[in-house]
């Protein structure tokens, strides 16, 4: 699906129906937030993505509603994404916290857009980066993410965000302990929100001694903490003050966590948390039984076969509908003592590998190998269909061969 000129242009021009649909596409259709998110490319990177996370109930969305009064106040542009739990019966925002923020409704330097979690845990919505990424494209200085309220272990924003605000209320002392090993970890900035209530001293007090067992001794960023009371604004000017610090004194660890979520995505496939699997590969020693096993019960006809004589092997592949089979079969005497041969001793015929399409390979290793994963490939090869390959060593995966495969025609020379 091709994603139209005008709606293109309508993002970059922050035109707010164009943005309405491109965040529908982001959020409903695959096929057309590929498209879209391919468009943007090179457009991004300039906004300032700001994670609002915290227990249910500690007025985060109030406190996001008072964040963009204050950036707006400087002359910033604000786009907000907040992410609500899924009605039952639409499958849409349930919460819906744009309610919360009407006042903005009639500002230009200001689009505001609810997404549903569609039952996925971690805070946050699968659409939540793509959708991030069309507000980024749009031009807006600053994007606030809020999560629909997190535990110890729903932590998604940590990955998303360029700076994290955690936001805590008063009289949750135990909380915070629990939450130690989780939100502890991930704040770099703590806000006590409702402080005009009682114990707001102590959750303080609670949380400074609590930052302080996880402050390195040369850090240089030693996350604050702060007092508000959102509902009226009071201390929402030092948490503004604090992320625009954040930005300019942690320059170096904001393009860290940049370099390390372009890379996650390279292997996720761009704007979505789910890689697209690009086939199934099957080994046999004798091809002509699946062949006809799949035109006879599916109608489904396979290409032309190709023989790749280094690896002693025929290789047809097999669509049906939007997926297909890659069907290995030993090339004669040639294959006697090939890779296929020794899976199909080792094994029998069946599954050999799972294909995952992804749109940056070399970065896609780079990460892998970062991480400690074991490879069989460490640089990309041609592979059978014209596009770079490699694989990832099955002792990694737990057993399963996995082939990763770029999404555009191969540059490697055939060796």
């Amino acid at each position: 699906m091709n994603v139209s000129v005008s709606l293109l242009t309508g993002v970059l021009e922050r035109e707010p129906r164009a943005l309405a649909r491109a965040l529908s596409a982001v959020s409903d259709d695959p096929v057309a937030c590929s498209a879209l998110l391919s468009g943007i490319q090179g457009r991004t990177g300039r906004a300032f993505l700001v994670g609002v996370t915290g227990p249910p109930g500690a007025g985060k969305s109030t406190l996001v509603d008072r964040l963009i009064r204050e950036v707006r106040s400087k002359g910033r542009t604000v786009g907000v994404l907040a992410v609500d739990p899924t009605s039952p019966f639409s499958g849409g925002a349930l919460l819906g916290d744009r309610v919360r923020m009407q006042a903005h409704a009639s500002d230009a330097g200001v689009f505001i857009r609810s997404l549903a979690t569609r039952g996925q845990l971690g805070g946050l919505s699968s659409a939540t980066a793509g959708a991030a990424d069309v507000l980024d494209a749009a031009g807006f200085d600053i994007v606030f993410i809020e999560t629909v309220g997190v535990g110890q272990d729903e932590l998604d924003i940590a990955r998303l965000a360029d700076v994290r605000v955690v936001v805590f209320v008063p009289d949750s002392g135990d909380e915070v302990q629990d939450m130690k090993a989780g939100l502890m970890e991930i704040g770099d900035i703590f806000v006590v929100n409702k402080s005009d209530r009682a114990g707001a001293d102590r959750t303080i007090a609670s949380l400074e001694g609590a930052l302080r067992l996880n402050v390195v001794p040369d850090d240089a960023w030693v996350p604050p903490v702060f007092p508000t009371v959102a509902t009226d604004g009071t201390g929402v000017g030092a948490v503004v003050d604090a992320i625009d610090r954040f930005r300019s004194e942690m320059a170096t660890r904001v393009a860290e966590r940049r370099r390390e979520r372009s890379s996650r995505r390279a292997i996720a496939g761009r704007g979505t948390d789910r890689a697209r699997i690009d086939h199934i590969g099957v080994a046999v020693s004798d091809a002509a039984p699946i062949l006809s096993f799949l035109s006879q019960t599916f109608g489904a006809g396979a290409e032309p076969a190709i023989e790749v004589a280094s690896h002693g092997v025929r290789v047809r592949f097999v669509h049906l509908g939007g997926s297909s089979i890659e069907v290995l079969e030993t090339l004669g005497a040639l294959g006697a003592e090939s890779p296929i041969a020794a899976f199909l001793t080792r094994r029998g015929p069946g599954l050999h590998h799972i294909a995952v399409e992804v749109e940056d390979l070399d970065a896609a290793l780079a990460d892998l190998s970062r991480r400690g994963v074991r490879l069989v490939d460490d640089t990309p090869r041609p592979g059978a269909d014209g596009r770079s390959v490699a694989f990832i060593h099955p002792s990694a995966t737990g057993g399963v061969l996995v082939e990763l495969i770029s999404r555009e025609p191969s540059r490697v020379a055939n060796r």
